[in-house]
């Protein structure tokens, strides 16, 4: 794969419509918090019919596996993988936040009961989940834990009767302050004084306004100011075993959860790739329309050496991570695996490409690109956002390099 077919470009150019009249209008009220990004999300499944394909895409897997046709899916909601990427770079040019308050509640939350959950489970609380009817977060960050997700996890549940009481407190939770239903991990304490770091980690699912659960203001970032991000508390919330996805506890090595985790780093990864394609291609053209138009000592800047260096710099960029993004397209097609080594060297690469174009394109833009008023002063600093997004950059050279040693 190599180019986008005609049909993709046919929706690429829907998508970019939608956007520029529905989302660059309120990208301010966006950024400042003021409009959460739920109803422009709904708007847009509206728009394209994702919400009835998704409807109709879980109606079909829930009576599959009512007959008898197994409890694993391996799916999704009916999606093309190549319209979700379309739409997802589309989207990060404008508005990065949007775009991740649409894939932690569709791409970790549902998935993840999709993948773990039994049949009950599913019926619960994917149909709402897959149209965004509701809106899902997946808390597993904590203050104090960062990369060492599970070693340094301190969020804990014990056995009560027939269920469960959850404890502590989770944070940098996406869709966290508004979110309808939340996937929860934490450890079992046993009462046994066993190590803390190597306890079991249970799954779990919270609905809003459960007694014990608060959910935190969303905080003040640096970028992705678009999508609504927070704490969230647990004071004795009282779970019963219908809310333990699979109802069932892991082995004691606690693989499954381990390995659950990993698949969804995975999806986050690759879509890194494709919103920082969005940024670079954003920048891109910013900056080729800025270098036209704009005339220093009686001539455009664009035919000034160190300008055009700087654009094709930013093409070569956009080259690399196009080609990346659709290579990776071509093996989900052809039914291959991409690996957790693979997503984060496409999460690495893209996004130090996606913050270099864009700390660039400041730049270029000079005093005009400091200014907010500017459009690539947000991009940048949303560009920044995805080195640390779905696990720091520096953890992505850890995976990278334990797989290339064995």
């Amino acid at each position: 794969m190599i180019e986008w077919s005609e049909t993709e470009l046919l929706i690429r150019d829907a998508v970019r419509e939608f956007v520029d009249k529905e989302i660059r209008p309120n990208v301010d009220r966006l950024e400042s918090g003021e409009l959460p990004p739920y109803d422009i999300i709904r708007k847009l499944f509206a728009t394209f019919g994702l919400d009835v394909m998704a409807r109709e895409g879980v109606t079909k897997l829930l009576a599959k596996q009512r007959s008898g046709g197994g409890r694993k899916s391996g799916g999704s909601f009916g999606g093309q993988e190549s319209m979700a990427v379309i739409a997802a770079s589309e989207l990060a040019g404008v508005s990065l936040g949007l775009v991740a308050s649409i894939g932690v509640s569709l791409g970790l939350t549902a998935q993840t009961i999709l993948s773990k959950g039994t049949l009950a489970q599913k019926e619960r609380w994917l149909p709402k989940l897959a149209t965004f009817e509701h809106v899902g977060a997946w808390a597993i960050t904590e203050p104090d834990s960062g990369s060492d997700a599970f070693g340094g996890m301190k969020t804990y549940v014990r056995r009560d009767g027939d269920g469960y009481v959850l404890n502590g407190r989770k944070t940098f939770a996406t869709n966290g302050p508004y979110a309808d239903v939340i996937v929860v991990y934490a450890k079992l304490d046993e009462g046994d004084g066993a190590d803390k770091r190597a306890r079991k980690v249970l799954t779990f699912v919270l609905d809003k306004g459960m007694a014990g659960l608060t959910q935190g203001k969303p905080f003040k970032k640096m970028g992705m100011m678009s999508s609504p991000t927070g704490e969230l508390f647990f004071d004795d919330v009282r779970l019963g075993r219908d809310r333990l996805l699979g109802e069932r506890e892991p082995d004691a090595s606690g693989a499954d959860s381990k390995d659950e985790v990993r698949s969804g780093f995975t999806l986050e990864r690759i879509g890194v790739a494709a919103l920082s394609l969005g940024i670079i291609n954003e920048c891109h053209r910013l900056c080729v329309d800025y270098a036209k138009s704009r005339t220093l000592w009686g001539q455009e800047i664009g035919r000034f050496q160190l300008i055009q260096l700087k654009l094709a710099r930013m093409e070569i960029a956009r080259v690399n991570v196009r080609n990346m993004v659709f290579a990776c397209l071509e093996k989900l097609r052809e039914g291959r695996e991409i690996t957790l080594a693979e997503a984060s060297a496409m999460k690495l690469y893209s996004s130090e490409m996606a913050t270099e174009v864009a700390m660039e394109a400041v730049q270029l833009f000079g005093g005009n690109g400091y200014m907010a008023e500017y459009r690539v002063e947000q991009l940048a600093r949303d560009a920044k956002s995805l080195m640390i997004y779905a696990g720091s950059n520096e953890i992505q050279v850890t995976h990278i390099a334990k797989a290339l040693l064995g």
